[in-house]
C-alpha cells in the first residue's frame, strides 16, 4: 500500500496556511463587531463574580443575610454569563460547524483505517516473534520520549514558575464537563480491552481498535495461505480509505478557516495578553521538546531528519490549526510512506503512537498541573512531583482519544493529590490556544517514532517523491 505518485505540485499546504490566517482576521473581525456585545457582557460578568466572589471570602458567618446575599447575587450573575456565552456560541455556530463536519469526517476515516492498516503490518511482520520485537523497540521508545516530556514540562515550570508570576484571581468552581476523578487500574483495563469490536470502533476507541487489530493480525498470519486472502483484501480496503483521505483533505482548509474564526471571535487577542507568561514559557518548552527529540532522530537516522519534517509539515500544520492530532492522522500514515518507511512498520508503529506516545500532551500535563498548585501557593516537593510524574505516565495511557484528554488528565491529577480541583478553571480559557500546540507535537512525536523504529528495523527506504 505505498502510493508512488511522482512529484506534483501541492498547494493544499498553502491553502491551509492562508485559511489559518485569514480565519484569525476574520475572527478578530467579529470578535469586535458581531459579538463584540457578547464579549463585553461576559467580560463584566467574570469580574463582578470575582468581586462577588472576593466579598463571601470576607464574611466569615456563611448563615448570614448579608453572606446569603451576595451568595445569591453571584449565582445570578453565573447563569447571566451563562445565558450569555450561549448565545455568542449559537452566533458562531455556522462557522463550528466547518471544523466539526470535517473532524467527524476525519473520525469515520480513521478506525477502519487502523484496523485495515494495523492488521496487514502485522500479518506482513510473519510472525509473534517479529511482532514481539518491533513492539518491544516501539514501547522502549515510547516509554522514553513520554519520560522525557513529562520531566521536560516539570523542570521548566519549576524553573519559570508561571504560577507564581501572574497572580491570577483564584476561580471557585471549575467546567462540570470535565471528569474530576482519577483513573482507576480497573478502569485503564477496561478502556484498553475491547468487549466488542464494533462498540470500540463507533466510539473511535483506537487503542481498543489497535488491541482487536494486533490479535486479528497474528491470528491471519498464523493460518498461513488461507490469510493472504483476508490481507490482500484489506490492503485493497486500506487504499480505498486513503483515497477516501484525499477527498476529506481538500475540506481541510475550510475547517481551519471555521476553526480559527471561532477561536479568536471568542477569545480576541486579549486573552494573550492576561495569559502571556504561560502561552509563552509553554510554547518555549514545546520548542525545546522538539529540538530534543530532532536531535534524537538525527542521532538515528542523520540528515534525513530535515527530509522527514519536509515531508510531515503539512499534518503539521492541520493538527496545529484544527487542535486535533487525529485530524492530521490518515495524511501522516501517507507521507511517512513517502518518506520511506515501510508500510507494515507504519501500520504498526503510528497506531501505537496516538495511544501512547503524545509527547505534546504528556509536557503539558506536568506543566499545567504544577502551574495550577503554584497559583495556589502549594509547594510541591521533588518526591511529591517525581510520585506525580509516575502517576502520568499510566494514567495518561488509558483516555487517548478522549475529548480534551489534557484536561480530563489534569483533573484526575488534581484530585490524586489533593491540589484543589476548581483551579482547572484557570486554564479552560486558553485550552484551545494551547491545544494547538500540544497537537502538532503529538504529530511530531509520532512521525520522529515511526522513523526511528523504521531505522532500527533496516526499513528505511529512500524517498518515494525523489524517484
Amino acid at each position: 500500500m505505498k502510493e508512488t505518485t511522482a512529484k506534483k505540485p501541492n498547494r493544499l499546504t498553502l491553502y491551509i496556511i492562508i485559511a489559518l490566517f485569514s480565519g484569525i482576521a476574520f475572527g478578530f473581525y467579529l470578535n469586535t463587531t458581531y459579538v463584540k456585545d457578547e464579549n463585553s457582557q461576559i467580560a463584566k460578568a467574570e469580574w463582578q463574580i470575582n468581586s462577588l466572589r472576593a466579598q463571601l471570602q470576607n464574611i466569615a458567618d456563611t448563615n448570614s443575610l448579608a453572606y446569603k446575599q451576595v451568595a445569591s447575587q453571584k449565582t445570578t450573575t453565573v447563569n447571566l454569563k451563562n445565558s450569555v456565552t450561549n448565545t455568542r456560541d449559537k452566533k458562531l455556530e455556522w462557522f463550528s460547524l466547518l471544523a466539526d463536519i470535517f473532524l467527524r469526517l476525519i473520525k469515520m476515516i480513521i478506525a477502519p483505517l487502523v484496523f485495515s492498516t494495523l492488521v496487514v503490518g502485522v500479518a506482513k511482520l510473519g510472525d509473534i516473534r517479529s511482532v514481539g520485537r518491533i513492539g518491544g523497540k516501539t514501547l522502549l521508545w515510547f516509554v522514553a520520549s513520554s519520560f522525557l516530556s513529562l520531566f521536560l514540562g516539570m523542570v521548566l515550570v519549576n524553573y519559570f514558575q508561571p504560577g507564581m508570576a501572574m497572580h491570577l484571581p483564584m476561580p471557585d468552581a471549575v467546567n462540570a464537563d470535565i471528569a474530576k476523578s482519577a483513573l482507576t487500574v480497573r478502569e485503564f483495563m477496561y478502556h484498553v480491552f475491547p468487549t466488542s469490536v464494533f462498540d470500540a470502533m463507533a466510539k473511535n476507541e483506537i487503542l481498543q481498535v489497535v488491541v482487536f487489530s494486533l490479535f486479528f493480525g497474528i491470528a491471519t498470519a498464523a493460518i498461513g495461505k488461507h490469510g493472504e486472502i483476508v490481507i490482500k483484501a484489506l490492503d485493497a480496503i486500506a487504499d480505498v480509505i486513503l483515497k477516501m483521505t484525499g477527498y476529506v483533505m481538500k475540506f481541510a482548509p475550510l475547517a481551519v478557516f471555521g476553526a480559527m474564526v471561532v477561536v479568536i471571535a471568542k477569545q480576541g487577542l486579549g486573552i494573550l495578553q492576561t495569559y502571556s507568561i504561560f502561552i509563552g514559557e509553554f510554547y518555549i518548552g514545546l520548542l525545546i521538546l522538539l529540538l530534543i527529540l530532532l536531535f534524537a532522530c538525527y542521532l538515528v537516522i542523520r540528515k534525513r531528519v530535515f527530509t522527514l519534517m519536509k515531508h510531515i509539515k503539512e499534518p503539521v500544520i492541520l493538527a496545529f490549526s484544527t487542535n486535533s492530532s487525529e485530524a492530521a492522522f490518515p495524511k501522516l500514515l501517507l507521507e511517512l510512506e513517502r518518506f520511506g518507511c515501510e508500510n507494515r512498520i507504519v501500520s504498526f508503529v503510528l497506531p501505537l503512537g496516538y495511544s501512547f506516545n503524545l509527547a505534546g500532551t504528556m509536557m503539558y500535563v506536568t506543566y499545567a498541573t504544577i502551574f495550577i498548585a503554584q497559583c495556589y501557593g502549594m509547594h510541591l516537593d521533588f518526591a511529591t512531583q517525581f510520585s506525580m510524574l509516575m502517576v502520568l505516565m499510566l494514567t495518561s495511557k488509558g483516555v487517548a482519544g478522549v475529548p480534551r484528554v489534557a484536561l480530563v488528565v489534569i483533573a484526575g491529577t488534581l484530585t490524586s493529590f489533593k491540589i484543589p480541583e476548581a483551579g482547572l478553571a484557570l486554564i479552560l480559557g486558553i485550552d484551545p490556544l494551547l491545544d494547538m500546540g500540544r497537537a502538532a507535537m503529538n504529530v511530531i512525536g509520532n512521525s520522529i517514532a515511526t522513523a526511528v523504529v523504521s531505522k532500527w528495523e533496516k526499513s528505511l527506504d529512500s524517498d518515494i517523491s525523489e524517484q
